[in-house]
C-alpha cells in the first residue's frame, strides 16, 4: 500500500504517513525500542529520551521510504552530498571494480546513485541468503530489474560470480556489520564495549586480493542525504603468510569508521537487536 502511494502521490504528501508509522513502531515494538536505547545510550554518550527513540525510528522508516524512490531512478528528487568520492572515482579509473564494505548504517540504496556519476559504472550488492530474500521481495514489488543487481553470497560460485563483475569493472557493496548464517567472528570494541563482526567479508576481499573502501548514505533530515567514503584496506599485494593480520587489522579499521559515523550521526544505525549480546555471551 505505501508503495503505490508512495509513487502515485509523490514522496512529501506520503512522508506524513511515515511519521505515524514511526510512532507505532515506537509504542508497538517493545525489543526494538529495547535495541534502540542500549544503542542510542552508548552513542549519544548520555541516557536516550523518548525523542530520540522517536528519532531513530523515524529515520530508518524515511531511509526505507526513500529506497522506493532510489530504487525507481527518482534519485533527482534528493539533494545528495559526497564526501571521499574524488579518490574513489580516481581508485576506479586506475584499477578497475573493487569493494565497497557499508553497514546498516543510513542508506546503502544510494550506492546505486554512484553508478549514474562515471560514465559505464556497475554497481552490484552481495549479500547473505537471508537478507538477500528480503531485499529481492522489495526489489521484485519496486523495481524488478534491479534483481540482476544482486549477488547472494555463502554457495558455491558466490566468490566466482563477485570475481567476474569485478573483472568487468563494476563496484560491489557488502553490508559488512552483520551475517547470516555461519561465519567467523571477530571481537572488536565497538562505542565502548566489545562487539562481534563476522570477517568473512574481509576474507573474500583478502583472497581476492582487492582495495577495500567504506561507504555511509546518511540521512540528514527532510530530503537530504550525505555520502561518505572512506578508504579502508588494500588487500592487493598481501600474501598468505600476512593474510591473517591484514584481515584483523582491516576489520578494525573499518569498525573505527563505523564506530565516528554512528557518533556523528547517532539517529542512522539500524541494528534494532542487542548488538553486543553474543560478546558478553562469550565473556
Amino acid at each position: 500500500v505505501m508503495r503505490r502511494l508512495s509513487l502515485w502521490c509523490g514522496r512529501r504528501p506520503t512522508r506524513l504517513i511515515v511519521y505515524g508509522i514511526a510512532a507505532y513502531f515506537l509504542l508497538a515494538a517493545p525489543a526494538a525500542r529495547r535495541a534502540s536505547r542500549a544503542y542510542l545510550d552508548r552513542a549519544l554518550g548520555r541516557p536516550a529520551t523518548w525523542r530520540d527513540l522517536y528519532r531513530h525510528i523515524l529515520c530508518f522508516a524515511s531511509t526505507i521510504h526513500d529506497r522506493i524512490y532510489l530504487l525507481n531512478g527518482g534519485e533527482k528528487a534528493f539533494t545528495i552530498h559526497w564526501f571521499g568520492d574524488a579518490a574513489l572515482h580516481a581508485l576506479h579509473a586506475a584499477h578497475g571494480g573493487f569493494l565497497l564494505f557499508g553497514a546498516h548504517l543510513g542508506s546503502f540504496e544510494l550506492m546505486r546513485t554512484l553508478a549514474h556519476t562515471i560514465p559505464n559504472l556497475k554497481v552490484s550488492m552481495a549479500m547473505y541468503p537471508d537478507n538477500a530474500r528480503q531485499l529481492n521481495a522489495m526489489l521484485s514489488a519496486v523495481n524488478p530489474r534491479a534483481l540482476a543487481d544482486v549477488i547472494p553470497l555463502g554457495q558455491l560460485d558466490s566468490m566466482l560470480s563477485v570475481h567476474n563483475r569485478l573483472q568487468q569493472g563494476e563496484m560491489i557493496g557488502i553490508l559488512a556489520d552483520r551475517a547470516s548464517g555461519a561465519d567467523h567472528y571477530q571481537c572488536v570494541n565497538f562505542l565502548g564495549a566489545p562487539a562481534h563482526f563476522p570477517t568473512g567479508p574481509f576474507r573474500l576481499a583478502a583472497m581476492l586480493r582487492e582495495p577495500v573502501y567504506f561507504m555511509a548514505g546518511l540521512y540528514q533530515g527532510d530530503n537530504v542525504y550525505a555520502v561518505h567514503f572512506e578508504p579502508i584496506a588494500d588487500f592487493s599485494d598481501t600474501s598468505r603468510a600476512t593474510r591473517d593480520a591484514a584481515i584483523a587489522a582491516a576489520l578494525a579499521r573499518y569498525v573505527a569508521v563505523l564506530e565516528k559515523h554512528c557518533r556523528a550521526h547517532p539517529y542512522n544505525w539500524f541494528n534494532f537487536f542487542d548488538f553486543w549480546g553474543s560478546a558478553r555471551d562469550e565473556n
